[in-house]
């Protein structure tokens, strides 16, 4: 499943903004405060809406008081959020409209549809549309329909008006489009890694995937060396291949019940704890397995990637970030890293400008003068240390 394109109105600092043609692996680059965080809440918030409602949503974006914290400032129009996508490569493209407004000074959904061609001409055809809780989805979608008409509409009403209809529906096996798109918004995954979560002694426990912050790393490491002893196995070559002298990685877990993760040094007979090891080396870690899950994310979203690693890493981390997306799984990475961005290729590159207080979203292949100087050998991160990404400073 690949997202092709994400517009936003009216979402903080995007008042009105579109990214499209997107490819597997996205890099995002932009000076203090230009948005980065925000492009990422997105999903977050999208998440959120999706296991919860939409007032919880927003209160995690700051709006506990309604849209005012969360739509852009000086606008009085509804939030949308818009998602272009496909299932598959061969699948028609899907549009995902969600907007979100005010009724007696409640947040409610204002309107949510979810459309796509079955052919490849003509409109697309509306499978799902609602509005402040009542709509309808239809119910043949797996039909051979070869007309709109023949299309079966059920009526629907949801429990309250800040519910989104996908939610319910994406439990049904009728309505693939809607469980594929829930699939993806309920699975994919925020990275906010932090090593001192990932370092202490862990109470013993089982974890199968690794959390947002990291702070189950040994519990993870543990679950992969006792159930999928393979993928342990590349994830402990990669990092050594990175990091010399690491020969072993294990997971130990005390009398009182805690779970140490331990380092083995080929040159010294003892491990040594986590505690002891290098900020890079953790975090090397913890991103090998994130990008090795057996049961990966359909997308993932990282921030500044580059924190604690050494710059010559750099590279070779955002190859195995376009790897991890190649294999079918999409990632965002935003970064402040000119090394980071040497590695990346242009159709993969972004930047975010504000103009006049508002966030717009750049592509760097649509650059030409960027374009001309890559094709003459030239790499992204001195392009941008150089000015050329314009109101993109990386100072």
């Amino acid at each position: 499943m690949k997202i092709e394109s994400i517009r936003l109105k009216n979402f903080k600092s995007f008042q009105d903004a579109q990214m499209q043609d997107m490819p597997n692996l996205c890099v995002i680059v932009g000076a203090n405060g230009s948005g980065k965080t925000t492009l990422f809440n997105v999903f977050g918030f999208l998440r959120d809406a999706f296991t919860s409602n939409i007032h919880t949503a927003l209160a995690k974006q700051g709006g506990s008081r309604g849209l005012g914290e969360v739509r852009s400032r000086g606008q009085r129009g509804d939030i949308e959020i818009e998602l272009k996508f496909r299932i598959a490569s061969d699948a028609p493209l899907a549009t995902y409209l969600l907007i979100i407004g005010e009724k007696d000074e409640k947040p409610i959904i204002r309107k949510e549809v979810l459309k796509y061609r079955r052919g490849s001409r003509g409109r697309p055809w509306h499978f799902l549309e609602f509005s402040e809780g009542r709509g309808y989805a239809v119910t043949n979608e797996l039909a051979d329909v070869s007309d709109e008409e023949e299309l079966t509409r059920e009526e629907q009403t949801l429990k309250a008006p800040d519910i989104l209809a996908v939610k319910g529906l994406a439990q049904f096996e009728k309505f693939p489009v809607v469980k594929a798109l829930g699939d993806l918004i309920e699975r994919w995954h925020i990275s906010d890694f932090h090593i001192n979560r990932a370092r202490p002694e862990q109470e013993a426990g089982y974890a199968e995937h690794l959390s947002t912050e990291g702070d189950n790393l040994s519990l993870v490491i543990q679950y992969l060396h006792d159930r999928h002893r393979e993928v342990f196995d590349i994830i402990l070559k990669r990092l050594s291949e990175r990091i010399p002298g690491i020969s072993r990685i294990d997971a130990k877990t005390t009398e009182e019940g805690r779970v140490l993760l331990r380092f083995q040094d080929g040159s010294f007979e003892d491990p040594f704890l986590a505690r002891y090891v290098s900020d890079g080396t953790i975090k090397m870690l913890a991103y090998l397995v994130l990008l090795y899950d057996p049961e990966p994310h359909p997308f993932l979203c990282v921030e500044e990637p580059e924190n604690q690693l050494y710059p010559k890493l750099l590279a070779e981390l955002a190859e195995e970030f376009r790897l991890y997306a190649n294999r079918g799984g999409q990632v965002f990475v935003s970064t402040h890293s000119p090394d980071f961005l040497n590695a990346t290729r242009l159709e993969e590159a972004y930047w975010l400008v504000k103009e006049n207080g508002y966030t717009k979203i750049k592509k760097a292949s649509e650059d030409e003068q960027i374009s001309e100087y890559i094709q003459l050998g030239d790499q992204l991160g001195y392009l941008w240390k150089e000015g050329f990404f314009i109101g993109a400073d990386p100072r």
